[in-house]
């Protein structure tokens, strides 16, 4: 199952943490669709934070897991950060048994 973390500050997005794998096998060909879809959508909202925007954050990248913090998250952060959300939820009700979100305050 992959896990995926939210962390926010005072009701404010300020990060995530992506871990785990989706498959349960090597021939789950759902599970690598499942992995490949979150795992796309965390790049994509890191790398607009990072090389578009320009928002300072601190990543972490290692063997299936990627974290994103963000000390003072500017307006377009606080919205990428936002529509990460939102897609990794509309993921979780189609494959629920493969993602599982927490939130941290």
């Amino acid at each position: 199952m992959t896990g995926v973390t939210f962390f926010s500050e005072n009701g404010v997005l300020t990060g995530f943490s992506v871990c785990g794998h989706s498959t349960q096998n090597s021939r789950d060909t759902q599970g690598k669709l499942v992995c490949s879809a979150v795992s796309s959508a965390a790049y994509l909202t890191a790398n607009t934070i990072l090389e578009v925007i320009g928002d300072p954050a601190q990543v972490t990248v290692d063997e299936a897991v990627m974290e994103l913090h963000l000390k003072n998250p500017g307006k377009e952060s606080r919205a990428v950060l936002e529509g990460f959300r939102l897609h990794i939820t509309e993921l979780a009700k189609q494959y629920g048994n493969r993602i599982q979100i927490i939130t941290e305050v």
